[in-house]
C-alpha cells in the first residue's frame, strides 16, 4: 500500500475518532445539564401554570434558560459548586428588560381571553376581568405573558391589557374605583343610554371613578377611555370590600345568580364559565381568591371525608359536608389510581350541589333525588374553604392587595 495513502487513512481515522469523542463528551455534558434543569423543574417549577420555566440549546451548545423563578440562579450556582465547573448556561429571569419598566398592567377589556400560547388560535386557559392588576413577564408576537393575582400564567393580546410602571399601578390602586355589580350592561360615550356604546361591562369589572352626571356615573378605563355607566349599577370598591363577607349563605346566593350561564372552557365571567371558573368567580365575588383550576383547588383548604371504599358515601357526605364546601370529581376514576381532578362543584344542602356542566345547574349525588346526576359516581373528595380565620389559609382580595 502507498505510504502516503496509508498516512492519510490513519490521519482520517484519528480525526474521526477525535471528533466522535468530542461529540460524545458534548452530548454527555448536555445530558448532565438537562438533568440539572429537570431537577430544578421538578423541585421548584412542577406546575407550568404558575411558574414559567423554558430552555433551549443554541448552536454553540450553550443553554438559554428563561424563567419567572428567582430561585434558579441560586440553584444553578450551587450545582456548579458541587461539580467544580462553570456550566454553559445563560439565564434570563422574567420580567425581561425589553419591557422597559412596564412590568405591570391592568386588564382593559370587559373580559380578556387569556391563552396558553401567544396566538389567537391557542387554547383559552382562563379569563380576567376589566380592572384586574397583573404582572407583565415578557412580550412576543403582539402578546404579553402575564401573571394574574392567583399566580396563574397565560398570554393576552396587546389590546387586552394596559401596560404600567410600578408607580402607575400604585396610582391606579390608590384612585377611587368602582365595581360593577349587575350581571351585564354597557358603558356609553355620554350620560345617555341612547348614545354610542364604548364597551360592554360585566359583573366584577372595575373602573376608575369620574364625576356624577344625573343618574349616570362618569368612569375611566385603564387605557384612559372615558364612558358613562348607570350609577345604580356601581359601588365603590372600598365599600364593597368592607361589605362582602365570605360565608356559606352568601357563596350559595352568588352561585345561584349564575344558574343557566353556559359552560365555556377557560371561562371565568358571566358570559361563560368552566367548572373551576364558576367556583373561582363565585368565591371572588365574596372576597376570596381560589386557585384557578380544579386540580389546584383540591390542594387547598381542609379535607372533608365523604368517601367509603373508594366511592362517595351518601350518608357520610350529608353528615360531614357543609354549605360552601367544594366537591371534586375525576373522570378517570375507574381506570387511573392517581385519579386526576377533572371537575368541581359547590355543595349546597341535602345532597345537592351547584356546578358548571353544560350550563350552571343544580344536581344531587343522592340516587333517590329527582335531580340526581350520575356524574356523582366520579366524586373523589371534598375540601372546605370557609371557616375561622387562621384555621383555613385561603387568601382574600385584601390579603393579596388585589384592589
Amino acid at each position: 500500500m502507498n505510504v502516503k495513502y496509508s498516512f492519510l487513512i490513519l490521519l482520517t481515522l484519528n480525526f474521526s475518532l477525535g471528533f466522535s469523542q468530542n461529540v460524545a463528551e458534548a452530548n454527555k455534558g448536555q445530558h448532565e445539564i438537562e438533568n440539572i434543569l429537570s431537577d430544578f423543574k421538578r423541585q421548584f417549577a412542577p406546575d407550568g401554570r404558575t411558574v414559567y420555566f423554558q430552555y433551549e440549546v443554541k448552536e454553540d451548545h450553550r443553554f438559554l434558560v428563561e424563567t419567572s423563578s428567582s430561585e434558579f440562579k441560586t440553584f444553578l450556582r450551587l450545582e456548579e459548586q458541587k461539580k467544580g465547573e462553570k456550566f454553559p448556561v445563560d439565564v434570563k429571569i422574567l420580567p425581561g428588560a425589553e419591557l422597559e419598566g412596564k412590568e405591570f398592567g391592568v386588564i382593559n377589556l370587559s373580559v380578556a381571553n387569556l391563552r396558553t400560547k401567544p396566538t389567537h388560535s391557542a387554547e383559552m386557559a382562563t379569563q380576567a376581568l376589566l380592572g384586574t392588576p397583573v404582572d407583565i413577564l415578557k412580550s412576543k408576537s403582539g402578546f404579553f405573558l402575564i401573571r394574574t393575582p392567583d399566580k396563574y400564567l397565560s398570554w393576552v393580546d396587546r389590546y387586552g391589557v394596559t401596560l404600567l410602571s410600578k408607580k402607575e399601578l400604585q396610582d391606579w390602586k390608590k384612585s377611587e374605583r368602582l365595581i360593577y355589580l349587575n350581571d351585564f350592561g354597557y358603558a356609553y360615550e355620554q350620560a345617555d343610554e341612547k348614545s354610542t356604546r364604548v364597551s360592554d361591562i360585566l359583573l366584577g369589572d372595575i373602573v376608575k371613578a369620574g364625576n356624577r352626571e344625573g343618574s349616570f356615573q362618569e368612569v375611566f378605563f385603564p387605557d384612559g377611555r372615558k364612558a358613562f355607566v348607570e350609577a345604580r349599577q356601581l359601588e365603590s370598591v372600598d365599600s364593597w370590600k368592607k361589605r362582602i363577607e365570605p360565608n356559606a349563605d352568601h357563596i350559595i346566593e352568588t352561585a345561584k345568580t349564575m344558574l343557566g350561564v353556559p359552560y365555556l372552557w377557560g371561562g371565568t365571567s358571566i358570559k361563560g364559565v368552566d367548572c373551576s371558573g364558576f367556583t373561582k368567580t363565585t368565591f371572588f365575588m365574596n372576597g376570596l381568591v381560589l386557585p384557578r383550576d380544579a386540580s389546584q383547588q383540591v390542594t387547598n383548604g381542609l379535607a372533608v371525608d365523604v368517601m367509603s371504599n373508594g366511592d362517595i358515601d351518601v350518608d357520610k357526605a350529608m353528615k360531614e359536608l357543609k354549605k360552601g364546601d367544594l366537591i371534586f370529581f375525576s373522570a378517570s376514576k375507574a381506570s387511573n389510581p392517581k385519579q386526576p381532578i377533572t371537575h368541581v362543584g359547590i355543595y349546597m344542602e341535602n345532597g345537592e350541589f351547584i356546578h358548571a356542566a353544560g350550563r350552571v345547574r343544580i344536581n344531587s349525588f343522592d340516587k333517590n333525588a329527582a335531580n340526581y346526576d350520575s356524574q356523582s359516581e366520579t366524586i373523589v373528595g371534598a375540601r372546605r374553604y370557609l371557616g375561622n380565620v387562621g384555621e383555613i389559609p385561603v387568601p382574600s382580595i385584601t390579603s393579596l392587595q388585589v384592589y
